[in-house]
């Protein structure tokens, strides 16, 4: 059987300049210090009972890293918990409480290419693009929203100038018996600037996060910051998405990756 794999995710890295001009950049930014193999010699002494340089080949300790970070840093799947502290009534689960098997299933690309920032993603447009794969959605199929915004990953324009679901178009795909939603943008919903005029301009507190605030009634998953969507086809892969198991946590990283040749 040939297998082959196409990395989903964007790196958690160090913001480039330009990043950190307030908005999304600023509160997803990173804080990685990079410690080099004759910056560890405390950490190696310590795990060694004071072994020193001359114990070390060539004087060389061990690379390492210190991070500062939040768990929306980077491709992550996002819990019910950071959408609201209650789903439908109940206590919103955490993503140490996620079944596994919600994470790893047929993966279907749905191409929304072409959409301006700010754009409002309704339900008609989502089930023309489903239509477009030549087969109706299936129950756990893990779906995938290409804009090809990943493009813009690394610039400031990145961070805010993208489009996103509706609340409409999200319970759509809900309905459809869909857990998992992924998106190659920063959020589920379109840009936070665009959300911020909309409301100051109606006053309609309703329209900020209205993607995220469906998970107040229904349970379901995001991925968000996906990448390399148009590496796919429209079906015929599995997503592999595993969050990393941070206790009580609103997120985890997960390195998502599209596995193409798996039998169905």
């Amino acid at each position: 059987m040939r297998l082959d794999f196409v990395d989903l995710s964007v790196s958690i890295q160090t913001p480039v300049e330009g990043e950190l001009q307030g908005g999304m950049g600023a509160i997803l930014a990173a804080d990685i210090a990079y410690l080099g193999h004759t910056e560890t010699y405390a950490e190696f002494a310590a795990m060694f009972d004071g072994a020193g340089p001359d114990t070390m080949p060539d004087g060389q300790a061990i690379g390492a890293e210190r991070l500062q970070l939040t768990a929306h840093a980077g491709t992550h799947v996002d819990a019910p918990w950071h959408y609201f502290p209650t789903t439908g009534g109940r206590p919103a689960r955490t993503v140490d409480k996620l079944e596994l098997e919600h994470f790893f299933a047929p993966g279907v690309v749905l191409d929304l290419r072409g959409r301006e920032p700010g754009d409002k993603i309704d339900e008609r447009e989502v089930e023309a693009a489903v239509d477009a794969t030549g087969a109706p959605l299936a129950p756990g199929e893990i779906v995938c929203l290409w804009f090809g915004h990943d493009e813009q990953f690394g610039t400031p324009s990145y961070w805010d100038d993208y489009p996103g679901l509706g609340a409409p178009a999200t319970r759509w795909l809900i309905d459809q018996g869909i857990k998992v939603i992924g998106t190659d943008a920063p959020g589920l919903d379109r840009g936070n600037p665009y959300m911020a005029r909309d409301w100051k301009e109606t006053g309609d507190a309703s329209l900020l996060w209205e993607a995220h605030r469906v998970g107040m009634d229904h349970e379901y998953f995001q991925i968000e910051k996906l990448a390399n969507l148009g590496a796919l086809p429209p079906r015929g892969f599995y997503v592999a998405c595993f969050p990393v198991k941070i206790a009580r946590a609103s997120a985890g990283w997960c390195r998502a990756v599209a596995i193409l040749g798996l039998p169905r």
